[in-house]
């Protein structure tokens, strides 16, 4: 079964909100007519988003404090309406807001979870944004699912952990959506909704008030419609933003392609769709060049794995000594593998984490690589909803924190696929001015 998948671009939505051609009072009520239209079949909204009277009432005072309806009289430090003014945010279940409770797609009481509004959220509303509702996570952003479904095929996973994220974006019930990444949860979920993913570089922004899994790893991410979106909410959540530090549109981009084993791990229909992506960047004029890599990559996989559940043992020592019967299976194990992992493994986790960043690096710049593309995904979304799918082909970059944009690339079977662009680490700026014109060569890729 396939919705009514309609929705709008970021960028476009805040330049109307910020000159008056549309109103917050009146863009919450058609975000709360589209949860209300689609939201009982997608379920990406915990207790299905905040209501109309809190939506329109929280639109009303931004408007209150900016000028009113007339941009004009805006009383703002005597500026321009804020970049994000008006714009609805879903907020992934495991981030702290205020006046919403943090469950965290889990059975643990909210009480023992709580804690203050995190520093992502804070950011967003300092620039004009407004909280519509938590969407729903996996149980602590590992594997046990939670309710939602793919908008693109209600029998089919969203991905995970970001599932609601994802998929609120993907049905036009939000925006923008906050998600994070420990292993691949924005890029492959973006990938299965066909939607917009962004994972910035390790601790661009900051991951406090929002419950660990692993710490040295867990990233910040945001879904949206389209890239321009993307750089607008990273120009407000990531330190040091640098207008500055992005790349010329029309200067050369060269690809690296990670040949070898890294890539025989996505399927048989993973790699024709990828394969065709490539054939439509070539087509667009991009320099592709592949090398191999990650010839490790089982001790890649094997190292991050056993770093994520030696860091979640740590994280949810005190919860789970009170609380291992509230835990899914899933969850329950990973905790357990992690309190046996030697302190050398996580030691040896966090420097290979750091080694694996400095080697990706020298092998760019020994075969002139400005950025790394690959499949987002195995392939297309699975069927069912009790796996969220495998995250293997988005885990090598996560463990070296490089930033990483999911874009659409065409569809196997009318499903979504996606690619993933990775940059060096930092070139956040950079890698998001390559990504509109890499998204424009890959969007139709068949």
């Amino acid at each position: 079964m396939r919705t009514d998948l309609t929705g709008e671009a970021l960028a476009d939505l805040a330049r109307a909100l910020r000159t008056g051609e549309r109103t917050p009072g009146a863009y919450a009520n058609d975000v709360r007519d589209r949860i209300d239209d689609r939201d009982g079949d997608v379920r990406a909204w915990v207790d299905g988003g905040k209501s109309r009277a809190w939506l329109t009432a929280e639109a009303d005072a931004l408007e209150a404090r900016h000028g009113g309806a007339d941009p004009s009289t805006n009383s703002a430090a005597g500026g321009d309406r804020p970049p994000l003014f008006g714009v609805p945010v879903g907020v992934k279940d495991i981030f702290h807001v205020d006046r919403l409770a943090t469950r965290a797609g889990s059975e643990l009481p909210a009480a023992a979870l709580a804690g203050p509004e995190s520093t992502a959220v804070r950011r967003l509303r300092a620039a004009g944004a407004y909280v519509a509702g938590k969407t729903h996570t996996t149980e602590f952003a590992y594997f046990a699912p939670g309710p939602t479904r793919n908008p693109h095929d209600l029998d089919r996973t969203p991905g995970g952990s970001s599932s609601g994220s994802a998929a609120a974006v993907a049905a036009g019930t939000a925006p923008l959506a906050l998600g994070t990444q420990t292993v691949g949860s924005v890029i492959r979920p973006a990938a299965f909704c066909g939607v917009v993913g962004f994972k910035p570089t390790r601790d661009r922004i900051p991951t406090d008030g929002v419950i660990p899994l692993a710490e040295s790893v867990d990233h910040v991410g945001t879904f949206t419609r389209d890239v321009a979106g993307a750089s607008l909410a990273a120009s407000v959540l990531l330190d040091d933003w640098e207008d500055g530090r992005t790349g010329e549109p029309d200067e050369p981009v060269t690809l690296g392609v990670p040949d070898g084993p890294y890539l025989d791990q996505a399927s048989d229909a993973g790699r024709e769709a990828f394969e065709r992506a490539l054939d439509a960047l070539a087509t667009a004029g991009y320099d592709l060049v592949r090398v191999t890599a990650f010839p490790d990559i089982d001790d890649v996989n094997d190292r991050h794995d056993t770093l994520v559940a030696a860091e979640a043992a740590l994280a949810h020592g005190e919860w789970y000594d009170r609380y291992a019967d509230r835990y899914a299976e899933a969850t329950r194990e990973l905790i357990e593998d992690g309190r046996s992992a030697p302190v050398s493994a996580l030691i040896r986790g966090r420097r290979g984490r750091d080694e694996l960043c400095d080697s990706l690096a020298a092998t760019a710049a020994e075969h002139g690589i400005d950025a790394w593309v690959a499949p987002a995904a195995p392939g297309p979304a699975p069927e069912g909803i009790d796996d969220t799918g495998d995250p293997v082909m988005n885990l090598p970059w996560t463990h070296a924190g490089l930033p990483t944009v999911g874009l659409p690339a065409g569809d196997v079977d009318g499903l979504p696929v996606g690619v993933q662009v990775a940059a060096g680490f930092g070139e956040d700026e950079r890698l998001l001015s390559w990504a509109d014109g890499i998204a424009g060569a890959v969007d139709d890729a068949a």
